[in-house]
């Protein structure tokens, strides 16, 4: 039997797990990079660790699928599967800033049901369960309603090109926070068009769909969690009414990505 409250205390425990090294609040973690660009720190490892056995714990015949565990294949065969962030922001977190998030979802026949994000840089949680809806800190999050893409806001770090019709928003560097802002209003849509992974935004997919956003890859095909490659290329996350229209904008990056045989993480 699956209890939000039980799981919605483990991820907040996460958070402040993490928050207890993280150097924001005057903690200086070891960190180190598992590719060039691509940094972990000791963060990232206590809370995988503390989630796997916790969450285990909650439900032991769940699968698993984290960024930092290794792969298995058995998750494939069971009906359930965690998809687990253990600190989404990896760059806000090392440097300081309050960009980044635990992100926990739980997936069954492919789609998320349960997603939670832990923010506590932010003072903030965020939750949502397949057909009741979204919150953040018990509120009730209503998707943005824009209906132009003329002027609508997208968290980016600078001004788009000329010609793109999109107003700059905070962009902090967990994508799932990106993915959330639409869910809460707090920006009109968020597009990449690389490859990421479905434990980076599983949680925040289902959080902007509850709250009333499309939710797609950046082809804007549907979304599918717990496959054998546990990747999308890009996420593409607006009001209901700009979709199509953000998909057709971001086409031509998404195309030559996809040329150029870009595999960076989304």
């Amino acid at each position: 039997m699956i209890d939000p409250q039980a799981i919605q205390a483990v991820a907040e425990e996460a958070g402040r797990i993490a928050l207890g090294m993280w150097p924001g609040a005057g903690h200086a973690p070891r960190c180190w990079e598992k590719a060039p660009g691509n940094p972990v720190c000791e963060a990232d490892i206590a809370v995988d660790g503390f989630l796997r056995e916790s969450l285990g714990a909650l439900l032991p015949e769940a699968g698993w699928l984290s960024e930092e565990t290794v792969d298995h294949p058995e998750r494939l065969d069971r009906g359930l599967c965690w998809l687990v962030d253990p600190v989404d922001g990896t760059r806000d977190f090392v440097a300081g800033r309050a960009g980044w998030a635990v992100s926990i979802a739980l997936a069954s026949a492919g789609r998320p049901i349960l997603g939670i994000l832990a923010a506590p840089a932010r003072g903030e949680t965020w939750i949502a369960r397949a057909g009741a809806g979204a919150t953040r800190n018990g509120h009730a999050l209503v998707a943005s309603n824009r209906t132009t893409l003329e002027g609508a806001r997208m968290p980016m770090d600078q001004h788009p090109p000329a010609g793109v019709p999109l107003v700059p928003v905070a962009k902090p560097n967990s994508i799932a926070l990106r993915m959330a802002m639409v869910a809460s209003g707090e920006a009109d849509l968020l597009a990449t068009w690389r490859w990421g992974y479905e434990w980076d935004i599983a949680a925040a997919a289902l959080i902007a769909e509850e709250a009333g956003a499309l939710v797609s890859d950046s082809h804007g095909a549907p979304l599918a969690f717990n496959k054998p490659d546990p990747r999308a290329f890009g996420v593409l996350v607006s009001a209901p009414a700009i979709h199509e229209a953000a998909r057709a904008l971001v086409a031509p990056a998404t195309a030559k990505a996809l040329r150029a045989g870009t595999v960076k993480r989304g």
